[in-house]
């Protein structure tokens, strides 16, 4: 847990200095030195440029909802004359983009806002593609197998660190109210997700969280597992049995058998209840995620049935 919090609190401070006014004396360690582990934007403007007063708010909102991920250095032409001989700065605003001490794009003139953005994306990217997982991502995936693994209270704690650094993080929300779903607090993960708003819910990272909370649910009411057993058993057309038994096994944590069920149900009748089984099953692939090797696995059966 140390080196995550440690490096946490890393990134929290490095976002805080991700925009910084330079010169000619600190152009090498505020340029080149910082752009050998992240890109560094470097706007070279002046006081009574026109262009530059729009372009630069743009470019620094831009850098800032990066995250830390790109930086930005300010140079002011008219105090540091030598260095923008050097850097042949014939017009302003320049913007000059380097990484890993070498110059990668550019351009001269005033843009339109879509272009800044996707100026300052191409170099997150590049950025993210020349160095390892950043501390979040590295907190994110230990917080992930910690779930995977039944360790709810690490994953919960490592979760809420994540959140505390960046409290929009929707994959980081997701995963702790997942915590609570495995847990088998449906009540709080409920409150929790109902508390999103719109924007926020529609992030696909929530839609594994609704499903499985709507899974819990239904679980709750299928019945005792063993009841409904011996009523499939009797009955093997007993399809609204069998399809609570479906959400029971589901509840209990054996996925493979839940999913059987329900491929007997369409296998048998698959118009029963307005096709209930296969969406039910579609539920399962959410909830599941569409990597999972269950998914994978239960998706190829139910075209086989389906198709055949």
């Amino acid at each position: 847990m140390e080196p995550i919090i440690g490096g946490l609190e890393g990134a929290g401070q490095a976002g805080a200095d991700v925009i910084k006014d330079s010169d000619q004396q600190a152009f090498a360690q505020d340029v080149i030195e910082t752009s050998m582990t992240a890109p560094v934007i470097v706007d070279f403007w002046a006081p009574w440029c026109g262009p530059c007063k729009q372009l630069g708010p743009m470019l620094e909102s831009a850098v800032k909802a990066a995250a830390g991920a790109v930086r930005m250095v300010k140079i002011n032409v008219d105090e540091n004359q030598q260095l923008a001989a050097q850097l042949r700065i014939q017009s302003i605003p320049t913007v000059y983009a380097f990484f890993q001490g070498q110059p990668v794009d550019g351009f001269q003139g005033a843009q339109p806002e879509s272009e800044i953005k996707a100026f300052v994306e191409r170099l997150r990217q590049a950025g993210a593609a020349g160095r390892g997982p950043s501390p979040v991502e590295q907190a994110m995936e230990q917080a992930q197998a910690a779930l995977e693994s039944g360790d709810h209270a690490t994953a919960s704690a490592i979760f809420g660190q994540v959140l505390q650094h960046d409290a929009e993080n929707a994959e980081a929300l997701a995963g702790l109210i997942g915590c609570y779903l495995a847990g088998g607090d449906i009540e709080t993960a409920r409150e929790m997700y109902e508390g999103l708003d719109d924007k926020m819910r529609a992030n696909p990272a929530f839609a594994s969280v609704a499903a499985q909370i709507n899974l819990q649910e239904q679980a709750a009411d299928a019945g005792e597992i063993p009841l409904l057993m011996e009523k499939v058993a009797a009955d093997h057309n007993d399809h609204q049995a069998r399809f609570d038994l479906a959400m029971a096994l589901h509840g209990a944590g054996q996925r493979q058998a839940a999913a059987d069920e329900l491929l007997e149900i369409i296998r048998r009748n698959r118009a029963w209840n307005e096709e209930g089984a296969r969406k039910q099953l579609v539920t399962f692939f959410e909830a599941w995620g569409p990597t999972d090797p269950l998914t994978i696995e239960t998706r190829r059966r139910l075209s086989s049935i389906l198709f055949a």
